[in-house]
């Protein structure tokens, strides 16, 4: 038996879930912005204490890597690391982009893409596409939207996600189809956990490091007018 604990914090919603042997047995989901680091902790042992559980029983923890919110992947990765440190378990790191997939594989029928876009502002998004069969079509990548984005695609495109919208008010394409309230939240990473957890897919605790995808880009304050 495997009790696997998820955190997911890659976006302004924070999730936790624990799995056993990847069937979810508890989860909260929290839409709180910038209150992560202070709800992690708490959250985590909310849902202990609704599966009638104790975090010295949890055999690993997973971690959403990314891409996503710079700050919540690190306070995702950093309360991960804590939990592993602390309980001397193994981690596990599940690409973000896998767990917005995990939401929607297995429940359409027939031929078509699934495509997961995550906001990564202006008119720039993290993007994974997947055929029916789940064979990928494009990697995650970062994409800037406009007009044409996609039109090389013929069959049904199922795009969905917190970067849709902005992508949903630019096009008007017969077999784009929009699905709203699709997030990355922890009850869908326990199947992919568990499968790792199985094949010893653990991630060097000391080392690893969010996946962002690309550069963190700041820029630089404006000048004040005298």
């Amino acid at each position: 038996m495997a009790l696997i604990l998820c955190l997911e914090t890659s976006t302004d919603v924070c999730s936790t879930a624990l799995h056993e042997n990847g069937v979810l047995v508890s989860h909260q989901v929290h839409k709180v912005e910038k209150s992560h680091s202070a709800l992690l902790p708490e959250i985590v042992l909310e849902i202990c204490e609704e599966a009638k559980t104790t975090l010295q029983a949890v055999d690993a923890v997973a971690v959403s890597e990314g891409p996503g919110s710079y700050t919540g992947l690190r306070i995702g990765v950093s309360t991960a690391k804590g939990f592993s440190y602390t309980l001397e378990i193994p981690m596990i790191a599940i690409p973000t982009m896998d767990v917005i997939l995990e939401a929607v594989r297995g429940k359409f029928k027939g031929d078509f893409f699934l495509c997961a876009m995550m906001d990564a502002r202006r008119m720039e998004v993290y993007t994974k596409m997947e055929d029916q069969d789940g064979i990928v079509v494009w990697e995650a990548q970062p994409k800037i939207l406009d007009t044409g984005s996609f039109g090389e695609f013929i069959k049904p495109v199922y795009l969905f996600g917190n970067g849709m919208p902005k992508f949903r008010e630019i096009v008007a394409q017969a077999n784009f189809i929009f699905i709203n309230d699709i997030f990355p939240e922890a009850r869908n990473m326990g199947r992919m956990a568990f499968e790792k957890f199985q094949s010893n897919q653990f991630e060097d605790v000391a080392c690893f490091e969010p996946n962002y995808l690309k550069e963190w880009q700041t820029t630089a304050p404006k000048k004040k007018l005298i």
